[in-house]
């Protein structure tokens, strides 16, 4: 059975993303423990909240330094995926926040306008850009389920993108390094099929 090491960052929503792993036969455990992140066969990155509280954590737990010396399967969600990036507009006293950057461009809040308000809230479409073990199985137009205020931009490393007032990446890949915008855990079967795929990889 495969186990998976979920970080352990302070936010909420990991029950439902625990059971949608076990529904796949695979558990996972919280942790913060740098020896347990180091030696898992696969790592989840997930985030709710803000960039900046993220970093500071992550941080204060010694394991911003680590996590991109990590060589396994890692997946960020929703803002995990946002902290692989160098850095986010989202901080603190108008301050940018850095970030883990292991993708080296920056996450810009979504553009508010009457008709798209931030944040992102709901379904939204899947357009593929580029081949990837973690999105096999889904098609152009898949809907999965977003709730973010802030967006990464599009560039090689990016897999999948949505509109909502403009394109921003949706999956990305970086090395052993994947994320979703995204939450797979709230995305019914297109989730279900990349949490599967993250866990098929080696």
């Amino acid at each position: 059975m495969t186990d998976v090491a979920i970080i352990d960052n302070g936010g909420a929503n990991v029950a439902s993303l625990r059971f949608a792993l076990q529904r796949l036969g695979a558990t996972s455990h919280l942790t913060s423990n740098p020896h347990e992140l180091r030696t898992a066969t696969r790592v989840i990155l997930p985030g709710v909240g803000a960039a900046a509280d993220a970093m500071a954590r992550l941080q204060a737990l010694e394991l911003a330094e680590l996590i991109p010396q990590l060589t396994q399967p890692v997946l960020g969600i929703c803002l995990g995926m946002q902290l692989l990036f160098a850095g986010s507009e989202e901080g603190t006293d108008g301050e940018d926040t850095e970030c883990l950057g292991i993708l080296a461009e920056r996450v810009a809040r979504l553009q508010n306008r009457p008709d798209l308000p931030v944040p992102h809230m709901g379904w939204n479409q899947l357009t593929m850009t580029a081949a990837s073990p973690l999105l096999t199985g889904l098609q152009h137009g898949d809907y999965v389920y977003f709730v973010h205020s802030y967006a990464a931009p599009i560039g090689p490393w990016t897999l999948a993108t949505t509109d909502y007032g403009g394109e921003f990446s949706a999956a990305v890949r970086h090395d052993n390094f994947h994320g979703v915008q995204f939450h797979p855990e709230r995305s019914a079967q297109a989730g279900s099929r990349v949490l599967a795929n993250f866990l098929g990889m080696t």
